[in-house]
């Protein structure tokens, strides 16, 4: 009898897989086919580090960041795959799926060896400013060579999925909406506080934007800036008054409160806004008033709504990631995240839309701040290299205009004096590595030659090799130490593909998603192959990236 039991447990077991392989469940099309959300909502917080999250975790409140993760899934160990780590790239791989090398959006400024002038990632001089007479107005993103994942909801909807795109940058509205986007509106600041937007997309605005820009919602944040809460309690960031921020002209310390009317003359008029987290908090006003304005999510068609935060980056760039001005910014878009749900859940449904949050780079501790507690660190001057590199190639070559250019940690050959000389240019490109390779605060160099003729594996050597452009990108790609910037000495950037830039957060929440965490590693262009998977779309054209199978339901 007690060899009987096993036995019989042993049958039923294989009676039941049997039963499975010959009698699947039924097909379901939202698990099987798609998950068809009625909107999707792409949020990039601009120079987001992964470590916002866990560090002002007790801070957030329980709707904003706490939801996403808890309701939500956390990839926890997400990361850029390239070289630089700069907000266009950022934006185009998020939503390209792509990395620069790729969708050719190799900085956010880049040097265009063919007509030998610098060229802005989202300028288009053959369009018109609409919403202002500024030149502000004149982007689109015809810099972009691939499709996004709007752009394949459009094509697989016959164009009537709609895809609006929304931030303070233009860069944060353009490259993500698309080719295709009903519209990208972006602010600008100066004497005007509007949100605008291009002939791109339309010839006029919209009723309900004209209605937003008269109704004196950008004025009504031109107030103090104080913390949200007791300064003491922000024992998560340095001290408030220090040498490593930047602050505003006008204000004789870095410490609150910031009074922004009386300081908004001397700091580009209604642009100090976005130095503060009150920009984050219009962006989510104008992003709420869209899904009304454009009827988002109330249909069965899967629409898109790019949302870009841009403030984060701001404040980052002038305090720095270890101020209390950046952690006040992040509790402040804690509260922005959760009225960006609550309205989603009002106007759109609760568990009608899917959600993503990620970044677009990360950033780095202030160098002079590192270099007062002891870690290495430093800044570097490439009016200084370009000086003393022109000066060896005259010695070695007699020749001290074989470099035409220096910008983004590349330098530029100039091939008509190259095609003068008796020598290749990968000679000269292998002369200019070693001279490098021997100055201080570079760690490593990159030829066009072995980008072009290697297969890179190890992570600093691949995002070189992913983020290089055979047409776009230079001939030499420089390497700094970790920690290295070419920067002011105060307030933090970023660019680099060391970890502090490229560690970003990667939440995915909503319809199709299930709750639940992952420490696999999983890389930016991963994001929109997961969309495209999720929805049942086309991948964007240029995607290398894979679906993220582990966050889908079943």
């Amino acid at each position: 009898m007690r060899h009987f039991i096993p036995l019989l447990f042993f049958t039923l077991f294989i009676t039941n897989l049997y039963a499975q392989h010959t009698n699947p469940r039924p097909f379901d099309l939202e698990k099987d086919l798609n998950a068809n959300p009625k909107l999707v909502v792409g949020v990039v917080v601009d120079q987001m580090r992964y470590d916002y999250i866990t560090r002002f975790w007790n801070h957030y409140g329980e709707d904003g960041f706490k939801k996403l993760v808890s309701k939500g899934f956390n990839l926890r160990n997400n990361h850029f795959n390239y070289i630089p780590t700069y907000t266009g790239p950022g934006h185009a791989s998020v939503f390209s799926g792509a990395a620069p090398g790729t969708h050719g959006i190799i900085g956010n400024n880049w040097y265009d060896k063919f007509d030998e002038e610098y060229v802005y990632c989202v300028e288009d001089k053959s369009v018109e400013p609409v919403g202002t007479m500024d030149d502000a107005g004149k982007m689109s993103p015809h810099r972009l060579i691939t499709t996004t994942v709007a752009d394949e909801n459009r094509l697989h909807t016959q164009m009537r999925g709609k895809t609006i795109g929304i931030a303070l940058k233009d860069r944060g509205a353009v490259l993500p909406a698309g080719h295709t986007a009903n519209a990208a509106y972006w602010f600008h600041g100066r004497d005007e506080g509007k949100w605008i937007t291009s002939s791109f997309y339309t010839q006029e605005l919209p009723q309900w934007v004209q209605k937003f820009n008269a109704s004196g919602k950008v004025d009504s944040y031109l107030k103090p800036w104080t913390t949200l809460a007791d300064i003491n309690s922000y024992v998560e960031s340095g001290v408030d008054i220090n040498l490593f921020e930047g602050g505003f002209s006008g204000k004789e310390d870095t410490g609150f409160p910031y009074d922004l009317r009386t300081l908004k003359d001397g700091n580009g008029g209604y642009d100090i806004v976005k130095v503060t987290p009150y920009g984050n908090s219009l962006t989510t006003d104008f992003a709420i008033a869209a899904l009304d304005g454009e009827q988002l999510g109330k249909d069965d068609i899967t629409d898109f709504l790019t949302v870009s935060y841009s403030s984060t980056d701001y404040v980052g760039h002038n305090f720095g990631v270890n101020s209390k001005e950046i952690q006040d910014t992040y509790l402040r878009l804690d509260r922005d995240l959760a009225r960006l749900l609550k309205a989603l859940d009002q106007k759109v449904g609760a568990g009608n839309y899917t959600l993503f949050l990620t970044s677009d780079h990360g950033g780095v501790h202030v160098p002079a701040y590192l270099e007062s507690v002891r870690i290495p660190s430093g800044y570097f001057d490439w009016d200084d290299l370009k000086k003393e590199l022109n000066a060896f190639l005259s010695g070695k070559f007699a020749n001290e205009n074989l470099v035409e250019n220096i910008s983004n940690n590349q330098i530029f050959l100039n091939y008509d004096e190259v095609l003068k000389m008796e020598v290749s240019s990968e000679e000269i490109q292998q002369e200019i590595a070693h001279f490098l390779l021997q100055y201080e605060r570079i760690n490593r160099v990159f030829t066009r030659e072995q980008l072009q003729s290697a297969n890179y594996t190890e992570k600093i050597a691949s995002a070189v090799d992913n983020g290089f452009n055979q047409k776009r990108s230079g001939d030499v790609v420089v390497i700094l130490e970790p920690s290295v910037i070419s920067y002011s000495r105060t307030g933090s950037t970023h660019g680099s593909g060391n970890n502090y830039d490229t560690h970003a957060p990667l939440i995915f929440y909503g319809k199709g998603i299930k709750a639940g965490s992952s420490l696999e590693r999983t890389e930016i262009v991963d994001i929109a192959p997961t969309i495209s998977a999720l929805l049942g779309i086309p991948f964007p054209n240029g995607a290398t990236g894979r679906p993220l199978y582990i966050v889908m339901k079943d």
